[in-house]
């Protein structure tokens, strides 16, 4: 008997045909409402820092910011735009024709199949718009169809509103690791949440279901919660919510 077969020795199945995803290669993404351009210190730099201006709360839970200065910010966009991993985009919001947030791809690991976004910063004027829920969709989106058959989400255990739109996003909740690291001198528990390929065709459904142009009314409310029809698809969701 092969000894791989043992009931005290199970594991995992074959992943039949599994090759290694490609990593992001700079391309933009655009969807109805959302444009995603890779990160440029010259073309986005002042206009983010002039869309993130008074709002010192959405730096609360990165490890950098808020920069005091259009410099300041210029600098640390020079240093960071163009980096492998992280990989970070601007997110230009179509309806305003502004470019609004910033959100990367990072923890890249093509040979386990596996990717995170984040560093996520929508300023206030993206947040709660279908261009933030539709540059989310397009990150995912761009993830399974690449092959990668884990897209993650991790938070500062304490950040409330990130663990909400984890969920609302379709992914499912694994646990919170106690002490994970240290950021601005402050000790971080961080919450995981993710999605697997398997989950992908139907929260792909979710997402067009709710983007559509008839989930929304004349006044631009929607008909239908995204979390409502993500539901459907998250095995697990979040105690502390």
């Amino acid at each position: 008997m092969n000894s791989y077969s043992s009931p005290d020795r199970p594991v995992g199945p074959v992943v039949q045909g599994w090759q290694a995803p490609p990593r992001p290669d700079g391309s933009a993404l655009r969807g109805q409402y959302a444009e995603l351009a890779p990160l440029s210190a010259e073309t986005h730099a002042a206009l983010l820092f002039r869309a993130y201006a008074g709002e010192d709360h959405v730096w609360d839970y990165l490890p950098y910011g808020p920069f005091s200065s259009a410099a300041q910010y210029h600098r640390w966009v020079r240093d960071h735009a163009g980096q492998p991993d992280p990989f970070f985009y601007a997110v230009r919001n179509l309806q305003s024709g502004q470019w609004e947030g910033v959100a990367s791809f990072l923890r890249i690991k093509p040979e386990a199949g596996s990717i995170e976004v984040g560093h996520i910063n929508f300023s206030p004027a993206l947040q709660q718009t279908p261009a933030a829920t539709e540059a989310m969709f397009l990150m995912m989106q761009w993830s399974f169809e690449a092959g990668y058959r884990r897209y993650e989400w991790k938070c500062d255990a304490l950040n409330k509103p990130s663990r909400r739109a984890a969920q609302r996003l379709g992914l499912s909740y694994e646990g919170v690791f106690r002490q994970a690291v240290v950021v601005k001198g402050r000790n971080r528990d961080t919450a995981w949440f993710a999605a697997i390929d398997g989950e992908w065709p139907a929260l792909k459904e979710a997402f067009q279901a709710w983007l559509s142009p008839a989930n929304f009314d004349d006044a631009g409310r929607q008909r239908e919660r995204l979390g409502d029809l993500t539901g459907l698809v998250r095995v697990a969701s979040d105690p502390a919510l």
